[in-house]
């Protein structure tokens, strides 16, 4: 292994605002505490919690590098890391944690995986946080059954990409939502049924989802997008159903009487990934079924660009436009 630097360059902001306070700097490379991994950047992944941690609608203390995943090598343990793991220098890894937009990132190895000799470094990184959210949302926010119809908002978005994949395996029946006609055949390409284009005078989600079910709603709405979707994926839920409010691309949802789930007996949940996966039992039993699915059911990973990490500026750019398809990538 080649030596390890004491600077690194990495992303980091001083305060909230929009990508002006993105700083491209030279920060101390970090020591890796007990328990943790110190890996050497080869890929980062950009989501749209970035953006919240950003703008300030995640609060949290500052300065911070931003980014909470990526994929790379060991380049060093730190003291206690469980043997049970067997973890080495030079292994090939995906994480999840924090501090990621760097050349290196200390991690806890309870949040490390190995990545399969099937996978390249780039698919792994592209697919451990979106794949798993979407992966973890169908068995957990809502067990989805074969024959379900379930409603996906933006079906071409990194999350919404792997819902649709994931529910044509499972033999439920997705109706997906996109921004533009030029969305529609990857949508359907990735396993949606019905695609609406969700622009004023292009479709009609509500009349569709009505049409698909007969009347009924669905089983389920996955809806990433928040504020702007959030009322209207109550009219679309079917009784006794779900609606797992998992993001907030449009901004946060806003209060709302309880009393109004009782129209329905419907559900409302604001799952995270991370409660998901809490233990290594549950990251492993999940992560290994990602994998499952990327090498043996050949699911595809769609990359929307690869960009420097030093125009980190122009990815949130980008994942903010909501005209992305698939996963934007950083590369240190």
């Amino acid at each position: 292994m080649a030596p390890i630097p004491k600077m690194m360059k990495a992303v980091q902001i001083e305060k909230t605002g929009g990508v002006e306070v993105l700083q491209y700097k030279d920060c101390p490379v970090p020591s890796p505490k007990e328990n943790e991994l110190l890996i050497k950047n080869e890929y980062l992944g950009v989501n749209y919690i970035d953006t919240y941690f950003r703008t300030g609608l995640y609060p949290n203390p500052k300065p911070m590098i931003l980014g909470r995943e990526g994929s790379g090598t060991v380049a060093a343990l730190g003291a206690a890391v469980p043997a049970s793991l067997a973890f080495a220098d030079g292994d090939r890894v995906v994480y999840l944690g924090t501090s990621a937009n760097a050349e290196y990132t200390a991690c806890p190895a309870e949040k490390v995986m190995k990545i399969p000799k099937a996978v390249s470094s780039s698919d792994a990184c592209a697919a451990l946080l979106q794949g798993l959210t979407a992966l973890t949302l169908v068995e957990e926010a809502h067990k989805v059954q074969p024959g379900d119809w379930i409603l996906v908002l933006a079906a071409t978005g990194g999350v919404g990409g792997w819902l649709c994949q994931i529910l044509r395996a499972k033999g439920a029946k997705t109706i997906g939502t996109v921004g533009s006609e030029s969305k529609v055949h990857i949508a359907k390409e990735q396993g949606a049924d019905v695609v609406v284009i969700d622009r004023p005078g292009q479709g009609d989600v509500l009349r569709t989802v009505k049409d698909c079910t007969d009347g009924q709603g669905v089983a389920a709405v996955f809806d990433g997008v928040g504020k702007d979707t959030f009322e209207r994926s109550l009219e679309c839920v079917a009784r006794k159903g779900t609606v797992a409010s998992f993001g907030n691309a449009s901004g946060a949802v806003e209060p709302f009487l309880i009393s109004k789930l009782s129209a329905k007996n419907a559900k409302v949940v604001r799952p995270t990934l991370f409660n998901y996966i809490f233990t290594r039992e549950e990251f492993e039993k999940y992560s290994n079924a990602l994998w499952k699915m990327m090498t043996e059911k050949k699911f595809s990973v769609r990359i929307h660009d690869i960009y420097p990490l030093e125009n980190v500026a122009k990815a949130h750019t980008d994942i903010e436009s909501r005209k992305t398809m698939g996963k934007l990538l950083l590369k240190p």
